[in-house]
């Protein structure tokens, strides 16, 4: 999580997967903070952030059925890194859950721009991104497929923020076979 999240998508995941028994966690950089609060881009409301990725060991990694990266401009935000020669922290994270085929990796619209600093992971992958992203997501090597929701294995990708209803739930059927 970080500011300039798609609140509809932010409230339906909250929702939608406590629906299904589901324990959402939001986690983002805490930056030495106890927590954060976040700004939505579109009517800015507030959301209070208190778990970092930074804290997920291996053990806690593994507790996880899935790490979904949101749309809007929150994977952009998370990207930073303050030594250029190092990967940002939200995308070491994003890699050890791409490490664990276990875990459902879910990237929605220009969620994908977390990836861009780890292209191995969508290297030779099918996805779907918003249009805006189709050069990236080329860039990275994958394979854009014309589709809302796009599923290849353990990555799960959607075309917009617009289409969360249709990711959720294709994500709650991966978990399901897993």
């Amino acid at each position: 999580m970080e500011s300039d999240f798609y609140e509809p998508e932010i409230l339906y995941y909250q929702r939608r997967f406590a629906e299904e028994g589901g324990t959402v966690h939001f986690l983002t950089r805490l930056w030495g903070n106890d927590r954060l609060v976040f700004r939505g881009h579109e009517h800015g409301m507030p959301f209070e952030v208190s778990e970092s990725f930074e804290d997920v060991d291996e053990f806690g990694l593994r507790q996880y059925a899935a790490v979904i990266v949101p749309s809007g401009i929150v994977a952009d935000r998370l990207r930073y890194t303050e030594d250029v020669d190092e990967l940002p922290p939200a995308a070491v994270f994003l890699r050890r859950a791409f490490a664990d085929p276990a875990i459902v990796k879910g990237i929605i619209c220009h969620g994908m721009w977390l990836a861009a600093p780890i292209p191995s992971v969508i290297r030779g992958r099918q996805a779907v991104v918003h249009n805006n992203l189709l050069g990236d997501l080329r860039n990275m090597g994958g394979v854009f497929v014309d589709r809302d929701v796009v599923v290849d294995d353990d990555l799960v990708t959607a075309r917009t923020g617009n289409h969360c209803h249709l990711f959720a739930r294709t994500i709650i059927d991966r978990i399901g076979h897993r």
